[in-house]
């Protein structure tokens, strides 16, 4: 795994536009920060820990009137950390009530985030219960082979609810026509697996800033006998005390980082080097426009009538199904272009590129009404 101290990172930014003037700096000595007037042809060289400044991510800038250190603001930091407590706290809280846990994890950017945490909240040892992966058989390449190095490299145990299997022994049916997807299936796949192993306690990496069902649930989000969610019945969390109470056959869902957005993701993956699948930066990919969205050419999902292939520079904002999961173009190849990105869009990630989320108003909604993540 990669250490926690942020790696060298290259990237321009504000190419084309007009040179700042001399920035003023604030302070003395090693301490000292530098302020930029306004946008110029920056070039950040180097990202560094600086001791100076109590830890916080310290880039080296040069424009055309001379290189200078770029602070992220303390504001920032401390921010991004008191997330990241919160976030332990909770992990931690979680396992002192379950007997037989377990970590969702997909692939993505949060639940790799969320993996971060938990290896974290237990340090030095290793991760205390298994990690799970319900595969629908229609995910990135690129997504499962980031998957099986992350867990060789933490150790970890790997469980794999696989909805291919369940489509083989007839437990669910697999919908048909060019918009089929086993998005839905996955809940089947993953009730079972809670079942089979009797987990109580189910991590995930569910965000309330990506959509509006995900937004009104709770971070210990309470699950009967069918591992099916009531939103009118959940229970208080006042004063962040959290009830993890549940009797045999029931569990909870847990969303350590429930408070972030996803700007916070990114500034959290920048500051502590985390690893993540190829798909989130640009690359070339062959592609058709689908209800508005790019979506990826693959034996799983293939044009209709009027839709043209055609090869575009992209990137995905999130990891799905290859079925269900929208493109857009980009050149953003560093994590410091994708924040950039993500710093001037308006629309979540799942409401930007999850195509299972526009079959219906309340589609996510129904969907965890069921069980789902």
């Amino acid at each position: 795994m990669s250490s926690t101290t942020p790696r060298v990172l290259e990237r321009r930014r504000d190419e084309g536009k007009p040179a700042a003037r001399s920035a003023p700096t604030v302070g003395s000595g090693s301490t000292t920060l530098a302020i930029p007037l306004a946008p110029s042809n920056i070039k950040v060289i180097a990202a560094t820990a600086c001791p100076s400044t109590a830890g916080r991510v310290t880039r080296v800038a040069q424009d055309s009137v001379g290189s200078y250190p770029l602070v992220v603001p303390s504001h920032r930091s401390n921010h991004i950390r008191a997330l990241e407590a919160e976030s332990i706290h909770i992990i931690r809280e979680a396992i002192a009530e379950s007997e037989r846990p377990v970590l969702l994890f997909s692939g993505g950017k949060d639940s790799a985030l969320v993996l971060r945490l938990a290896v974290k909240a237990f340090w030095p040892a290793r991760l205390p219960f298994p990690v799970m992966h319900v595969d629908t058989g229609h995910n990135f390449p690129e997504v499962i082979e980031f998957r099986d190095q992350t867990i060789k490299e933490l150790e970890a145990n790997l469980i794999v609810a696989s909805v291919e299997q369940a489509i083989e022994e007839r437990r669910v049916v697999e919908e048909t026509g060019p918009r089929a997807s086993r998005n839905r299936l996955q809940t089947e796949s993953l009730l079972t697996a809670i079942g089979a192993h009797r987990f109580d306690v189910v991590f995930g990496g569910a965000r309330r800033d990506e959509e509006k069902a995900r937004a009104k649930e709770r971070i210990f989000s309470f699950r009967d006998e069918f591992g099916q969610w009531d939103p009118k019945s959940q229970r208080p969390e006042l004063w962040n005390i959290y009830n993890g109470r549940h009797r045999v056959g029931e569990h909870m869902r847990v969303f350590p980082i429930s408070n972030w957005t996803e700007m916070d993701v990114w500034h959290y993956i920048e500051g502590e080097g985390i690893e993540l699948p190829s798909v989130y930066f640009s690359h070339q990919r062959n592609v058709f426009e689908r209800d508005g969205m790019l979506m990826a050419e693959s034996p799983f999902l293939q044009p209709m009538d009027g839709e043209t292939v055609f090869e575009a520079t992209i990137r995905f904002r999130t990891v799905g199904d290859m079925t269900s999961t929208g493109a857009f173009e980009s050149t953003a190849t560093s994590l410091g272009e994708v924040i950039d990105e993500v710093s001037v869009t308006r629309i979540t990630e799942r409401g930007a590129s999850r195509a299972d989320d526009l079959r219906a108003e309340a589609a996510m909604e129904d969907r965890k009404k069921e069980g789902y993540f």
